[in-house]
């Protein structure tokens, strides 16, 4: 994982305004989030099972994360990597496989080695910037 450094962290801002905005820019509601934190996840690069996610983690302050008017506080932004296996997974129950309930199978490492960190320290710093800039929903 590589942490950035970027003016995103401690802003606040209304969850109806700034997912509109994510949404354009090719950020999703990662998966893992509940009513009081989530993640909003974008593929920086994807080359057979590794992909390479910038990741801006936030906290809801007020209201539910579900509802537009849900205020939320980002934390500091993150690139990740994920490899996954791309072949089959041997491991698992056939029967799970086959009707359907053991879809998809778990990173082989969800934290992988990052080669050129300081590329990729760049590059997410970059699209966090070229995204917010001087938004004017954005609050202090």
């Amino acid at each position: 994982m590589i942490k950035l450094e970027t003016d995103l962290q401690g802003k606040r801002a209304v969850y109806g305004e700034v997912e509109p905005l994510l949404s354009e820019n090719g950020f999703t509601l990662g998966d893992n989030w509940d009513f009081h934190n989530g993640l909003f996840d974008s593929i920086l690069h994807r080359s057979g099972g590794e992909t390479i996610y910038l990741r801006l983690p936030f906290d809801v302050l007020s209201g539910q994360l579900d509802h537009p008017d849900a205020l939320i506080a980002f934390g500091q932004p993150f690139v990740i990597k994920h490899v996954v296996n791309i072949g089959l997974d041997y491991e698992e129950s056939a029967v799970l496989t086959a009707t359907g309930f053991e879809q998809f199978q778990e990173p082989l490492d969800k934290d992988g080695h990052i080669k050129k960190k300081s590329e990729w320290e760049e590059r997410g710093e970059e699209k966090v910037a070229s995204i917010f800039g001087d938004y004017p929903f954005l609050r202090p």
